[in-house]
């Protein structure tokens, strides 16, 4: 019998709250995308994603999102019931119970809320370019719940250390000085970027006190989580330098 893998999110959330992050083992997916595989987009086949998806939790309540790094924040009470990647947006919020919230992460940093009554959560796929497009900033302010009254978990993500980014990106997060460093064996105009930081700033700025996780790297922990990262340093010693990997998911709804 497969055995899949879950961490809970480590948080004070209210007992009718649920969240989750999946880990890549368990599922039926093969090399290189073994083996629990969730997403739909990067090559697997579909049969073995489909039968991955199926051992989730509440995995009928999933609504898969069609994210390309916007900010959209999509109110899924409002949705009603679509086709997997018919709605486009890096970020949903429901106040149903069991409508399941989700985001599909390789490197990526998925951030859950949810308030302290346990009325609504919300699920976020942040990376740099969600970040810098102000993802956070439109999820909370779509929430129909005062910020302050939020809480959230940051999920895996890659880390500092292993996030070479170059002067551009640092330049776009320029009220954000601390969370990128450098040191003297990088390239100049290389620094390495801190994901947690910047979210976890941009969080208290609106608010948000309890801001939780942000204790995993997906590069550096290969046997937990894809990386596109890594899979992309892996691919460059390869003929076709195509980097292929699968992806973790994300999840928070209400019971």
């Amino acid at each position: 019998m497969l055995q899949q893998n879950y961490i809970q999110a480590a948080w004070p959330a209210p007992k009718n709250v649920k969240a989750f992050t999946s880990c890549r083992s368990g599922g039926f997916s093969q090399p290189p995308y073994e083996s629990f595989n969730l997403a739909q987009h990067v090559g697997d086949d579909q049969d073995l994603v489909n039968k991955n998806r199926q051992l989730l939790p509440n995995y009928q309540n999933f609504t898969w999102l069609n994210q390309t790094h916007s900010n959209i924040c999509v109110d899924l009470g409002q949705s009603g019931k679509v086709t997997d990647g018919a709605l486009q947006g890096d970020a949903c919020f429901s106040s149903i119970k069991n409508q399941v919230c989700a985001v599909m992460t390789a490197d990526c940093l998925p951030i859950l809320f949810c308030d302290q009554q346990g009325t609504c959560v919300a699920a976020v796929h942040a990376g740099w370019r969600g970040l810098a497009n102000g993802v956070i900033e439109n999820t909370v302010s779509n929430m129909p719940v005062n910020s302050k009254s939020l809480m959230a978990w940051m999920g895996p993500a890659i880390s500092q250390r292993h996030f070479e980014v170059g002067k551009e990106i640092k330049e776009t997060f320029i009220d954000y000085p601390q969370a990128f460093s450098r040191n003297n064996k990088m390239p100049e105009n290389k620094y390495f970027a801190d994901l947690y930081a910047i979210a976890k700033q941009k969080m208290m700025t609106l608010g948000i006190s309890q801001v939780f996780g942000g204790d995993y790297c997906t590069y550096q922990q290969s046997e937990l989580f894809f990386s596109h990262r890594r899979a992309t340093h892996q691919s460059s010693s390869e003929a076709n330098h195509i980097a292929t990997t699968g992806r973790i998911v994300s999840a928070i709804y209400l019971v």
